[in-house]
């Protein structure tokens, strides 16, 4: 088999190895990079519905998780959410921002791919798809790696493998493997920005309530989010709720309000007071969608006038819906979720380069890495962010 030499190798080719490869070859340096899937940056064109929400204009290091919640500040200080922008406007791609700063492209995620891969080649980046990795080892300062078509040697390796969330799409534990290999740490992980599931008779219920969309609130007791909320068949799901996710742990409880922006105890007594022959159903059906508004009507007082509900009963009805408290029997795991939290500990790694500490030449980038974002184009901010760094620093 051939063997190969280049400055650099990136080892994936998702959104964070890509852009890292483009800022390297802007320096002149002669890169490669390697995936084992048949196309590029599959989760890009997956993402979003299909239009990629490719960042977000509220871009803060407060809307990533992380061991460390200061080592993301300097990747996102130096390519900030303004500077990916103004490359997808100079790229002539329609853009719109949709509720809390998410921009999406107006036609498809593949115009951000097409962005991506017109950079590569016009900075000479070479690209091997449909490529195994089979060893990665390092004698003095150069790098060897294995490959199912044949070894390549480079002075500079970035390993932007990402994570373990949506193995249908090929994810696999490469990238805590290798850094294992070299010596670095690894932040144990788990899913995150994933639907919850329940069981039993909670449940039973959400099952039948599989469907309806509230606008709701889901508090862990760390952070709260308020957004949509989906019951699903297996519980609940929606943007609310994978927000939450992440800062959840099993064996927790959570809140969760099914009517934001409504004070439901004033509702109700609102609705007794001017309609008080009407079920109680009929009056949650006012600022509840109807199924719902039967459930609860069922589980707290059933068929009974709102007329013949005491103050003291409202405010029951009025706690179940506001302050629902209940426990997740867990997620439904990296099948669906979104991003990896944790990875590869960010104490091993240079803020300002991604380079391991201890390993010259090794660096590390996107979901791979113990940084973990918001839902909304966050990661793929960090992406370009720590793609970015790497890239002009490998």
């Amino acid at each position: 088999m051939s063997s190969q030499n280049y400055d650099i190798i990136v080892l994936g080719a998702g959104a964070a190895g890509l852009f890292s490869a483009i800022q390297a070859g802007k320096r002149g340096r002669s890169v490669c990079v390697i995936d084992h899937a048949k196309k590029p940056a599959e989760k890009v064109r997956i993402s979003g519905g299909g239009r990629c929400n490719f960042t977000n204009v509220n871009t803060h290091p407060s809307r990533f998780i992380s061991q460390n919640p200061h080592f993301c500040k300097s990747a996102l200080k130096q390519y900030t959410q303004h500077d990916f922008i103004a490359r997808v406007e100079e790229q002539g791609i329609a853009y719109h921002e949709k509720a809390l700063g998410q921009l999406f492209c107006d036609e498809s995620a593949n115009d951000i791919i097409q962005m991506l891969l017109d950079d590569c080649m016009f900075n000479n980046v070479d690209i091997m798809l449909s490529t195994d990795i089979h060893r990665v080892s390092k004698r003095d300062t150069e790098f060897l790696v294995q490959t199912s078509a044949g070894n390549m040697h480079c002075d500079s390796l970035i390993v932007a493998t990402g994570g373990l969330s949506i193995p249908k799409m090929g994810a696999t534990p490469f990238a805590y493997e290798l850094a294992k290999q070299f010596g670095l740490n690894i932040i144990d992980p788990r899913p995150g920005l994933v639907p919850f599931m329940f069981g039993g008779e909670l449940l039973a219920g959400m099952s039948e309530l599989s469907g309806v969309s509230v606008n709701g609130r889901v508090d862990t007791g760390q952070m709260a989010f308020e957004e949509a909320l989906l019951f699903t068949h297996r519980g609940l799901s929606g943007p609310a709720v994978l927000q939450a996710s992440s800062y959840w742990f099993p064996g927790h409880e959570i809140e969760v309000d099914l009517a934001c922006k409504v004070d439901a105890l004033a509702a109700l007594k609102k609705g007794r007071e001017e309609a008080p022959k009407k079920k109680l159903a009929s009056i949650l059906e006012t600022f509840l969608p109807s199924r719902l508004a039967q459930t609860i009507s069922e589980e707290t007082f059933p068929d009974i006038r709102i007329a013949d509900l005491s103050n003291a009963k409202l405010d029951v009805v009025a706690k179940r819906i506001k302050h629902w408290r209940l426990k997740p029997v867990g997620t439904e795991g990296y099948r669906t979720a979104e991003v990896t939290i944790g990875g590869i500990d960010t104490n091993d790694l240079s803020s300002k380069t991604m380079e391991a500490k201890d390993v010259p030449g090794l660096f590390f980038i996107g979901e791979a890495v113990d940084v973990t974002g918001w839902l909304g184009g966050y990661n793929f901010q960090w992406a370009w962010s720590s793609g970015y760094v790497a890239g002009r620093n490998a």
